[in-house]
């Protein structure tokens, strides 16, 4: 019974109506706080998993697993890659060739990936023809210089099909009138929509046309498709070893790992600034059991005097705060939850109701609010809420353990 007395006590405390309100304004104020933290620490990082998950998605799914080069040029790109997929991991090839170049139509210039790709043999790697929204990449035809690309890149200069641009090479041509740029006219056949940075940068042609725009003999390499995306890195170390030197073998965490990286980052910074949140209020614990202590001196030194000790006294506080922060960290993981499992289907409503979009397609890549809870980060997230609750309690009750009983009685 005495062993449990401690535990009795610190949870009568959070109950008990006190003199002094202030100190009961301050301790909700605790519990508010921490609820507060831990919902906003849920929901942004479920907002963050679903950006990555959306990036991934769309991304991973057109550009290639993997890219195998060789210096100048591949001149038989079909022995390469017939000795390529004897690999038991490597499902389909595809040659390219890529480079840089301005594009120019009426409305003005942009700069762009350009990349020269066979359609046929394309569709083996890349679901590129699937997020087709006008024409398609089969419509690229060996010497009728067609031209396919990404929606915002179509809409920012203002082109429809059958629209004629300009290419304009970072190259020159010298002859007797001069110096020039190397330019060619293009028509667009066709354009895609990713719902990625591709589609305001990227654009395709015909890999024969490639050729002869950018002078070259034979292909840049060949594009890679793997039986799984995520080991992309360990088959094209293999296929490294196998080819030997003289070829450059990259995976998508090369071509892409820096923007997926970059997200990583973004979300370990956000997730620490909101830690801020449950820091204060931890600290906010600290002052409120601090008014406690000071509150309850005398009833400490009665309770001396009927037998408990300081370490039992230490644990009453040490309950009272780790009450108020798991009630925070409880309420706030339960509405956290909530929210990021409803997130998206409550904004959609929000944005019916008032008649205007959060992301506007016509500049986001994503016309929805994505989100994907992990459990895993709930329980991080819950862990770190109560470890610092309970480490905020630890000073308040030492000091209540150090009151002696006379001399809080004297006055009394």
């Amino acid at each position: 019974m005495l062993k449990s007395l401690p535990f009795y006590i610190g949870l009568r405390y959070t109950r008990a109506k006190r003199r002094n309100q202030f100190i009961s304004f301050v301790s909700a104020f605790s519990l508010i706080g921490m609820a507060l933290g831990v919902t906003a620490l849920i929901l942004v990082l479920s907002v963050m998993n679903g950006f990555d998950r959306e990036m991934k998605q769309r991304i991973l799914s057109v550009i290639p697993h993997g890219f195998i080069d060789q210096q100048p040029y591949v001149n038989n790109w079909q022995t390469l890659a017939d000795k390529i997929e004897q690999h038991p991991r490597v499902l389909a090839s595809a040659p390219y060739i890529s480079g840089f170049a301005m594009i120019s139509y009426a409305r003005g210039v942009e700069s762009i990936q350009l990349q020269g790709i066979a359609p046929e043999e394309e569709a083996r790697v890349s679901v590129l023809e699937q997020h087709m929204l006008v024409g398609s990449s089969y419509q690229l035809k060996s010497g009728e210089f067609g031209i396919v690309m990404g929606s915002l890149l179509a809409r920012q200069l203002g082109l429809a099909p059958g629209d004629k641009v300009t290419l304009t090479l970072p190259d020159i041509t010298i002859t007797l009138g001069g110096i020039y740029p190397r330019t060619k006219r293009f028509t667009l056949v066709g354009v895609f929509e990713v719902g990625a940075q591709m589609d305001q940068s990227m654009a395709m042609i015909h890999i024969d046309d490639a050729q002869r725009l950018l002078r070259m003999q034979g292909v840049q390499g060949l594009h890679i498709k793997v039986d799984d995306i995520y080991a992309a890195g360990t088959v094209m170390s293999q296929l490294q070893t196998e080819l030997g030197e003289g070829f450059l073998v990259k995976d998508w965490s090369q071509t892409q790992g820096s923007l997926f990286q970059a997200v990583k980052m973004e979300k370990i910074v956000i997730a620490a600034l909101l830690s801020i949140i449950i820091a204060v209020a931890a600290f906010n614990i600290v002052s409120s059991l601090v008014l406690m202590v000071a509150d309850k001196r005398a009833d400490i030194a009665v309770l001396r005097t009927l037998g408990l000790t300081a370490r039992q006294v230490m644990a009453i506080f040490v309950v009272q705060g780790s009450a108020v922060g798991f009630a925070g960290t409880f309420i706030g993981a339960l509405l956290g939850c909530v929210l990021a499992l409803t997130i998206s289907p409550l904004m959609s409503l929000i944005e019916r109701i008032g008649g205007w979009q959060v992301f506007n397609p016509d500049v986001f890549f994503m016309s929805q609010l994505p989100s994907m809870l992990l459990w895993q980060d709930v329980v991080f997230i819950c862990v770190i809420a109560l470890v610092l609750s309970v480490l905020a309690t630890l000073y308040p009750a030492y000091r209540a353990a150090q009151i002696e009983p006379a001399e809080a009685l004297r006055y009394e």
